[in-house]
């Protein structure tokens, strides 16, 4: 039964698929319904009034025939006592003469009918000709009770045919006798059947008409729908010269012609929005390149005052050495800004080699030390002796250089956790600090140029504004992820996720992300707070700074110290499996 229960589920599924994605599917099937619905009320209530009529009809020549032969037999038999020797002779006689087709009270109206002739058995030895036996005894009694001018009628089956018996007394010299004429309704039931047939078949045939007719009708009306929803995904494909064609006047021609006007409004857009990025781009290039030229030659005066400052008096000796921090301050913007717009340009190239990972975060964190000992923040590190992967060894170290120093920036001198481990298929890099945390929402800002946290928090790290922004793209140049937590009090962390080959494909972080599952459960109220992993550029998501946004988080998805098994794919994390999607 397994087999049949999973193709059953199969079966139900593709059916719910289809009935969901197709219009036409629904509208041809609810017209079917309900035509279905229409044809059986009506068929039932023809059939019905079609029977009631030809037991009307056939009870009304019944009675007229029934009447008849009631007169035609007291007629010759107000003179015979049943009771008497011979009557039994006479009685059969009578009989015969009702059944004769060429009597005189023979009547073809009612159609065929037998007779039946008795005395009944409630007042003496009961005398009968005909078969007594088809007549019920229920009716015996009832037509006994009643008057000579009474008739009473009823249906019954006699050898498996519907029958319709009338009864009646009828007067003689002596006891009453009771007559019954006994009407087959085979011919009726024959009828009615033929009736029945005919609209079966036909409320068939007319479902059948219903259900093409309401295909055809509602393919015009999907058609042009299919027909503006490709053209719809082609256009949002990038393909901006996508456009409906316009037939006739209809509401679906307005349709058209107002989607073309959309899409041509929106194309224009497009390519004055990429004009002006373009153009932003050059201007910035441009103007980090014509800046390098002044820079130079203020560098120099700077370090000829700098060089001399033992020989300054005390304000412009500081003044020489703030001019100097200021230049370099200014040196890594200008670095920053051509690695941007290089990145915004897509001209940047992937140097990647294989390289050990761990020495390459060895080397990012030795780089910042000497901010981690002017905040007295300690650097806690859990790194394998040797992760080989195939990276640009200069962007990972730029990567995990800004992480390490924005933790710095933000941990409040309490300790910085880097921890490095890699599974079959991916490398990743976990960065945790202590500190401030993340405000819900913010974990979809980080990344952005510019932004800060808290705009009255200065940079120990002197940073410039753009590492983040930097990180990600080079994140993304690798084919990887690069994901943030963060909750307020709690600290955040940062988690880059490499492919271990170029080209690699990432289904999930050889390390997780987020606190430890034993906080959440000892503090209720923080059960619901932090952020979900940023997505790259281009993924929609929530308004930030609303908890609606932030998923609850999951326990297989919780900050714990590494260990043999790795975390699973979250669904944020889905979302940005194939980072280059959205460039």
């Amino acid at each position: 039964m397994a087999p049949l229960r999973a193709q059953a589920l199969e079966l139900g599924a593709l059916i719910a698929a289809s009935w969901r994605r197709s219009l036409q599917l629904r509208v041809v099937t609810s017209t079917l319904a309900l035509s279905s619905a229409v044809v059986l009320v009506l068929g039932l209530v023809l059939q019905s009034e079609i029977a009631e009529r030809l037991l009307q009809s056939k009870l009304d020549a019944a009675i007229a025939q029934s009447d008849a032969n009631r007169q035609a037999l007291e007629g010759q038999l107000a003179t015979v006592d049943p009771d008497r020797e011979g009557a039994q002779d006479v009685l059969d006689d009578a009989l015969t003469r009702i059944t004769d087709t060429t009597g005189p009270g023979r009547s073809d109206s009612a159609g065929e009918f037998s007779v039946v002739l008795t005395t009944g058995s409630a007042n003496g030895p009961e005398v009968s000709a005909g078969d007594v036996s088809q007549v019920t005894a229920s009716q015996q009694d009832t037509t006994a009770r009643g008057s000579v001018d009474s008739l009473n009628r009823q249906y019954t089956t006699v050898d498996g045919v519907p029958t319709l018996v009338i009864g009646q007394k009828i007067a003689t010299a002596g006891r009453e006798l009771q007559f019954y004429l006994l009407f087959p309704l085979s011919g009726e039931d024959r009828t009615l059947g033929l009736v029945q047939s005919t609209l079966i078949v036909g409320g068939l045939v007319l479902l059948v008409l219903l259900a093409a007719i309401a295909s055809l009708v509602t393919r015009q009306v999907v058609r042009p729908i299919r027909q503006a929803a490709d053209v719809a995904e082609r256009f949002a494909g990038g393909h901006l010269d996508e456009r409906m064609a316009v037939r006739g006047e209809d509401e679906v021609a307005r349709l058209a012609e107002s989607y073309n006007e959309m899409a041509g409004s929106l194309a224009a857009q497009i390519a004055q929005l990429e004009e002006f990025g373009a153009l932003q781009r050059r201007f910035t290039s441009d103007v980090s390149h014509e800046l390098r030229t002044p820079l130079t030659t203020v560098r120099m005066a700077a370090d000829v005052l700098y060089a001399s400052r033992d020989e300054l008096l005390p304000a412009l000796r500081r003044s020489s050495e703030l001019l100097v921090t200021e230049l370099d301050r200014f040196e890594e913007l200008l670095a920053d800004l051509l690695e941007i717009s290089r990145l915004d340009a897509g001209v940047a190239e992937l140097g990647a080699e294989r390289v050990d990972l761990s020495a390459v975060v060895r080397r990012a964190v030795d780089a910042v030390r000497g901010i981690a000992a002017d905040a007295g923040t300690e650097l806690v590190l859990d790194l394998p002796s040797v992760e080989q992967a195939e990276a640009d060894p200069r962007r990972v170290e730029r990567i995990v250089r800004n992480l390490v120093a924005n933790a710095i920036d933000h941990g409040e001198g309490r300790p910085v956790e880097v921890t490095l481990a890699g599974d079959a298929s991916a490398v990743a890099v976990v960065v945790r600090d202590h500190g401030v945390g993340l405000r819900p929402g913010e974990a979809d800002l980080v990344f952005n140029r510019f932004w800060r946290a808290e705009e009255s928090r200065a940079r120990r790290s002197g940073g410039t504004g753009l590492g983040l922004s930097i990180s990600i793209e080079d994140a993304r140049l690798h084919g990887g992820w690069l994901q943030a937590w963060g909750e307020p009090g709690n600290g955040s962390a940062f988690r880059l996720t490499l492919p271990r080959a170029v080209g690699g494909h990432i289904s999930a972080s050889p390390l997780p992300l987020g606190p430890p599952a034993a906080a959440r459960e000892d503090d209720p109220g923080r059960r619901h707070a932090g952020s979900v992993p940023t997505p790259p550029r281009g993924i929609g998501r929530s308004a930030p700074g609303t908890q609606d946004d932030l998923p609850e988080p999951r326990e297989d998805d919780l900050w714990q110290l590494r260990g043999d098994e790795h975390a699973p794919m979250q669904p944020a994390e889905r979302a940005i499996m194939d980072p280059g999607g959205d460039r």
